[in-house]
């Protein structure tokens, strides 16, 4: 993509995802992750007005004179998408490739944030971590991070969730909201979903084309793995073929949930041809 493309590509983006966005998600992201709680601050004397509830009964009882905790909202949250680069992503048999659809995603969660003051941070993987993006606030910063995930250059190699899971909990301590954005292709270690699911709020969502899942009678075809190069000839004529297909990527699905209801993490399986927004808003919505 030229330069010139990518900054309409951006812009384009932006224009859709804010309009989605302050219609129908921001108010529901302010309203489940605004304020996660108070957290003690200091005491000081009693002064009129206070709350008899904030009184330091210790303090007051040492010092004979009355005290009161005071008390601050948590800081802001920290937003991490994970974002899968290996080669899977880029493609798509609809009006947008995964990458595409998955910057449009990225955007919408990105301004959800920013109306809420709150930090986002990027992570491109796809075999190994290839990019990070430290979280910040700010439109500009939201923008930059759209570019990236157009323009990476998307891994002929298999991915390893696991990897980038690791990495983020390796550096990022403190709870945050953790996004990943795949299409699950390959396999992964169930653990660590459950690990990185105590230690941060995850949902995994699975953005899939609808051929991933059915693939049409074309007669006999060559099929490639855009990860391993691999290629297979198969005569999709063969309704048994298709049944057999349909139903092995219909169990990779099913696993999946299970994976994450058993990690009590969150999960989305989303078809690019689908209005993400209203999955984003009833997930906001439960929180």
């Amino acid at each position: 993509m030229q330069i010139k493309d990518i900054v309409k590509k951006v812009k384009q983006i932006e224009i859709r995802t804010r309009r989605k966005t302050e219609a129908t998600l921001m108010g529901q992201y302010h309203s489940a992750f605004k304020g996660q709680g108070m957290t003690f601050a200091e005491v000081r004397p009693y002064q009129f007005g206070d709350e008899i509830r904030r009184i330091d009964w210790n303090k007051t009882a040492r010092f004979r004179e009355p005290f009161v905790k005071v008390m601050e909202e948590e800081r802001e949250l920290t937003m991490m998408l994970l974002v899968d680069i290996s080669a899977s992503m880029d493609y798509g048999t609809k009006t947008q490739l995964k990458r595409e659809y998955v910057a449009e995603i990225a955007a919408s969660l990105g301004f959800s944030a920013a109306g809420n003051n709150d930090k986002v941070g990027l992570i491109l993987f796809a075999d190994k971590v290839y990019k990070v993006i430290p979280p910040q606030k700010g439109r500009k910063h939201i923008l930059s991070m759209i570019s990236q995930i157009l323009t990476a250059d998307y891994i002929p190699a298999v991915s390893k969730i696991d990897k980038a899971l690791e990495y983020m909990m390796g550096i990022f301590k403190r709870k945050s909201l953790v996004f990943l954005l795949s299409d699950f292709e390959d396999d992964y270690d169930s653990k660590i979903l459950r690990v990185a699911s105590k230690k941060h709020q995850l949902l995994g969502m699975r953005i899939y084309d609808e051929k991933d899942n059915d693939i049409p009678d074309v007669g006999y075809a060559l099929l490639n793995d855009a990860e391993t190069g691999k290629q297979i000839w198969v005569n999709t004529s063969s309704a048994r073929w298709r049944y057999t297909f349909a139903e092995a990527q219909k169990q990779k699905q099913r696993n999946l949930e299970e994976d994450f209801a058993n990690s009590s993490a969150e999960f989305m399986n989303i078809n690019t041809g689908t209005d993400y927004s209203r999955l984003l808003y009833n997930y906001f919505q439960k929180k």
